[in-house]
């Protein structure tokens, strides 16, 4: 109990300062809830929430290791897809941005390797080949592909740290409680990459200068990564899916959380004045 208390001072700092940080640099008002101790929804709603793998079903057990397989996985292969841009950036502000998105994903991927941890031989099995995958070997195809230009790097922080997002919000009030209480702060850092990625696309194509080139170079990035986000929320109508929300590990299914992303990024692509890309298009994932 003291050692948790620890962990859950820990956290509400780190929220004081992504909160500071978030007023300080892009003038957000960020609100935090600390997680409930009790299961929200699910078949286990109203009891307390699980705190060791050794207590779930075996079904839920291997569908959660599984799940943060995946999810440390995408932390790590995000730094390597950034490792080229933090030298090829356009100005110096942006390379700072860009060492603070890396700095953030080793520490997301950190936090979700300690929690394979607690699954014992499985558990390391998975945290080794998180560690060793490289590009190209990665589970996700956006996370497969590599950056060859600049708005590459703002379309995919724009659209696929957006869909990671998602995927954090997912997990939101989750039915394992160490999961639940890493969130809060992971779920803040991304919307500062996402933030970076608008904002950088808003620059773009605002200048006068190459202002239709641009436009051309920002819509096929967004063309190029639109479909490989879609594709991160699953399959429609996935078993593991709708198992995660019985169990209480996940909020959504793979297809609702899928077309809240879509009525969120149409907003904001129109705003960019963009073209929304057709959403069953390029698609390897349905």
């Amino acid at each position: 109990m003291v050692e948790e208390r620890k962990v859950e001072e820990e956290m509400e700092r780190s929220v004081r300062d992504l909160r500071r940080r978030a007023q300080q640099f892009l003038g957000l008002k960020v609100e935090y809830e600390p997680p409930k101790r009790i299961i929200q929804w699910g078949e286990y709603t109203g009891i307390g929430k699980f705190e060791e793998p050794s207590e779930m079903p075996k079904e839920m057990r291997d569908l959660l290791l599984k799940m943060l397989t995946v999810q440390a996985d995408t932390e790590f292969a995000s730094i390597e897809q950034h490792s080229d841009t933090i030298f090829t950036a356009p100005t110096p502000s942006d390379r700072v941005k860009v060492a603070r998105i890396m700095v953030d994903e080793m520490r997301h991927g950190w936090q979700i390797t300690q929690l394979l941890d607690q699954f014992g031989p499985e558990g390391r099995k998975a945290k080794e080949w998180v560690l060793a995958v490289r590009l190209g070997n990665h589970r996700l195809q956006a996370f497969n592909t590599p950056f060859s230009s600049w708005e590459d790097v703002l379309v995919f922080t724009f659209l696929v740290d957006r869909v990671g997002i998602y995927q954090l919000r997912a997990f939101e009030g989750s039915s394992y409680g160490p999961l639940a209480r890493a969130i809060p702060t992971m779920l803040m850092e991304e919307q500062l990459h996402v933030n970076f990625g608008f904002d950088g696309l808003k620059r773009m194509l605002k200048d006068s200068y190459q202002g239709v080139k641009n436009r051309e170079r920002a819509q096929k990035a967004l063309n190029k990564w639109f479909p490989m986000a879609l594709d991160m929320f699953g399959k429609t109508g996935s078993k593991s899916s709708e198992m995660a929300v019985r169990y209480g590990i996940k909020r959504w299914k793979n297809e609702e959380a899928r077309q809240m992303y879509l009525r969120e990024v149409e907003e904001l692509i129109n705003e960019l004045g963009l073209e929304m890309p057709d959403p069953n298009v390029g698609r390897k994932v349905l």
